[in-house]
């Protein structure tokens, strides 16, 4: 078991090329809401129970992805307990629940990187709701640049590959381009956090998806300066 380190030090004396750092407006962090105070959304699981795979107590299987499911989702919408989901909503069973023209935009854009659910959504007097699916990130690529990049990598035998990168403290993050090649979303080994290209980010606004974290549930936080 090894301390804590961090990347050799973001300019460290090498040819030109090597140590420029990241560019602002590359790639993003791509999260639920996580700049505003809002109230917890009115939408809970009906059959959540129904869906579980025991003994785990959420949804998401360790290697992501869908497991079989006995029946469809199917989620209550009730403005009595909360405000209405948005776009995008965390913390469904380990997935994100995702509007019909966020998926129509993720599908459109990158359709390899993501698994969807349909879902089966129920306002509070039982009739249709708006159509939402349950989405995960399914692609996962070794590609974030540990030289060029500054963050903290923490190495310990304790995590699930050996290390994870640490960004809590600030980062700032560039991907080796070779490695991506046509994706614009994925996961890294080392970490929970999703990135995003601007490619992506663009196709949102496209979409009509607001930038605001408040109305659309999306947050963005450019990777270059964390």
């Amino acid at each position: 078991m090894e301390d804590s380190t961090s990347t050799p030090p973001w300019g460290q004396a090498m040819d030109s090329k090597e140590t420029a750092g990241p560019t602002a407006g590359e790639y993003f962090i791509f999260a639920p809401d996580l700049e505003s105070n809002r109230p917890f959304r009115g939408a809970t699981f009906d059959n959540f129970q129904a869906l579980l795979t025991p003994p785990r107590l959420i949804l998401r299987p360790d290697g992501g992805g869908f497991p079989n499911m006995r029946e469809r989702p199917r989620i209550i919408f009730d403005s009595s307990s909360g405000p209405t989901p948005r776009d995008l909503e965390g913390g469904f069973g380990g997935y994100w629940l995702v509007s019909q023209r966020l998926r129509q935009a993720m599908e459109a854009v990158d359709p390899g990187a993501f698994e969807f659910a349909e879902c089966d959504i129920l306002l509070a007097d039982g009739s249709p709701g708006p159509e939402h699916s349950l989405c995960d990130v399914v692609r996962e690529l070794d590609a974030l640049d540990e030289v060029r990049s500054r963050l903290d990598i923490e190495v310990d035998d304790d995590f699930a590959n050996g290390k994870f990168y640490s960004i809590g403290g600030g980062a700032s993050l560039t991907f080796r381009p070779e490695v991506l090649m046509d994706a614009h979303v994925f996961l890294t080994p080392f970490s929970t956090f999703v990135v995003v290209d601007r490619c992506f980010v663009d196709a949102l606004r496209a979409a009509g998806i607001p930038a605001d974290a408040r109305t659309s549930g999306i947050t963005t936080i450019d990777a270059a300066a964390i």
